[in-house]
């Protein structure tokens, strides 16, 4: 919030008690005697003005007493909602141990639970019976100053499936992350639901559930709806950065696909997922040697993050020398026909690039004919790489890893679905079961792993590393659109921080609380980019630098008087 947007908005307080209840503007035991004496608040607080860093204690003394990580959530919910300069203070000085309370995994629960521990209202909710008023929800004066928007349906939160309403745990979260890891300021971002109705039995049940108790839109009605809301937005924030998230991937891919041209837009679970796989790859091939033009990746789950990761990487792939085809024959995505070739049944548009030929697998011995499980491409596809995306827990057998391990030296392996409910296989297995040898991203934080006498830190390949540093340099610099090339980019910068490119053995992604350093290394590149590909106005190195400056909130008291 800028001095001059700060000054107006104290000014339309009407009331002391309301300058207390907006979270933008209150201080709590941390106004100054001379707000105390300006706003009439003398009596609200006791005699002590306090400093942020006091409130910061006291928050972090409170978040360690409480018994579950579900409890700890919700209290940092609370607190973002009473005091988003003290929330944001908490969670920056704290990222390594408080980023999964915030976001994945805890985030899960959260949804699951939304309409349960809800408090107060956040963000906008515009369900599909209240379609004629989305102007006037839109219009809300308290939302003049956005620049960022994150939007989900709901559909398909995380491994966890349809959530309904509840659901807006994720835009929440993730905006959260923006301020917290990329310094977007708070009073420039909006979480939005748009609730289309669930198909989720047991939310329907729920006397306490608040979405709208209906079927899931579907159809030509859906997409009329996504649309209006689309216009909406463009008519009120011509120059919005709109991100899509946990959209079901019979949407996902479409959505993005329609609007990529019409707004600066982009979906997190396609672009984002693929970038930090990216990069960590990109990371982890530092410490085995092995070019990414040599690398053969299989990838569990043909989803739309699946495919996006193949997408990126073959990318990365032909940048290095590689034809097209000669990029696309090195994926192996396995869906739920196993290994996916031209005769695999309904087959979506965007996994047609992606097909295997079916001849490969007359060649190998497999128990259905034309048929093979993951584990038979481990086997016969002798893979360097393996990624899990399907939200199904345990796929990574002991059997699959021991396979790959047979035939590469150091497997990479990515198991990247969350929460760690439905992660694929516990990263401490992986290390045993291949002596060592893997190379370990995980979707979900896990503890570091002693195994013969030596400790095992696996990579977070969470998109926390990737989005806040997007949405940076694009802001920064203006850019009108943001491109897979812009995600490319930002999946190579992430992986010149990674701390094995200085000491190999180390880890392959730098710590949490490194994250403000990560993403503004990344909002350069994206701002780089974004400029090569004539979507933003040409700057030196100098002047970019000063725009992801600028527009770095810190979260510090300013005077209100």
């Amino acid at each position: 919030m800028t001095d001059v947007i700060l000054k107006d908005a104290v000014k339309a307080i009407p009331t002391s008690q309301a300058l207390i209840e907006d979270p933008l503007l209150n201080k709590g035991t941390a106004f100054t005697q001379a707000e105390r004496d300006a706003f009439k608040l003398n009596g609200y607080f006791a005699d002590v003005v306090e400093t942020l860093d006091t409130q910061v204690a006291r928050c972090l003394e409170t978040i360690r007493a409480l018994p579950t990580n579900l409890d700890r959530y919700v209290y940092l919910r609370d607190l973002q909602d009473t005091n988003e300069t003290l929330y944001f203070a908490v969670i920056t000085r704290n990222l390594d141990e408080l980023l999964p309370m915030i976001y994945t995994p805890t985030v899960g629960a959260g949804c699951q639970q939304y309409h349960h521990i809800f408090r107060r209202p956040r963000g906008l909710f515009i369900s599909y019976p209240n379609r004629a008023k989305m102007d006037e929800i839109l219009a809300n004066p308290r939302y003049d100053n956005v620049e960022c928007i994150v939007v989900t349906d709901g559909e398909r939160i995380l491994g966890l499936g349809d959530q309904g309403v509840g659901g807006m745990g994720i835009p929440i979260g993730k905006l959260a992350i923006y301020t917290g890891c990329g310094g977007i300021a708070p009073d420039t971002v909006l979480p939005i639901t748009l609730d289309t109705g669930t198909n989720n039995a047991e939310r329907l049940a729920d006397p306490l559930y608040f979405g709208w108790k209906h079927e899931r839109v579907r159809g030509e009605e859906y997409d009329s709806f996504i649309d209006q809301f689309v216009e909406a937005v463009k008519k009120r924030w011509p120059n919005v950065l709109l991100q899509w998230e946990d959209f079901h991937k019979n949407n996902a891919n479409r959505l993005l696909d329609k609007y990529r041209d019409a707004l600066c837009t982009f979906n997190d679970d396609i672009q984002g997922t693929a970038s930090v796989a990216t990069g960590t790859l990109l990371s982890a091939i530092q410490i085995t040697g092995k070019p990414l033009s040599e690398q053969r990746v299989a990838i569990l789950g043909g989803g739309s993050a699946g495919v996006g990761i193949a997408d990126l990487i073959r990318m990365a792939m032909v940048s290095e020398g590689l034809s097209d085809e000669e990029a696309r024959k090195r994926f192996f995505i396995v869906g739920r026909y196993g290994l996916v070739t031209e005769k695999t049944p309904n087959l979506d548009t965007f996994q047609l690039g992606f097909r295997q030929d079916s001849k490969i697998i007359d060649g190998w011995d497999v128990a259905e004919a034309g048929k093979a499980s993951l584990y038979e491409v481990i086997k016969f596809a002798k893979p360097t790489v393996l990624v899990g995306v399907a939200g199904q827990p345990g796929m990574f057998t002991e059997e699959i890893i021991r396979e790959m391990g047979k035939h590469t030296e150091r497997p990479i392996v990515f198991p990247l679905s969350n929460p760690t409910s439905c992660v694929e296989a516990q990263p401490s297995d992986i290390i045993k079961w291949t002596e060592g040898r893997a190379i370990i991203g995980t979707g979900s934080p896990f503890l570091p792993f002693e195994y013969e006498g030596k400790t095992y830190h696996f990579a977070q390949t969470n998109n926390s590393y990737i989005f806040p540093g997007v949405g940076l340099g694009t802001l920064a610099v203006g850019s009108k659109r943001v491109t897979d090339a812009m995600f490319l980019a930002a999946a190579r910068a992430l992986a010149e921080l990674s701390p094995a490119k200085a000491k190999p053995g180390d880890r392959l992604l730098p710590t949490l609380d490194r994250m403000r350093e990560v993403s503004s290394h990344i909002a350069v590149a994206v701002a780089k980019q974004a400029m090569a590909e004539g979507l933003a106005p040409k700057m030196d190195d100098a002047a970019i630098k000063a725009a992801i400056k600028a527009k770095t909130w810190e979260p510090v008291y300013k005077s209100l008087v």
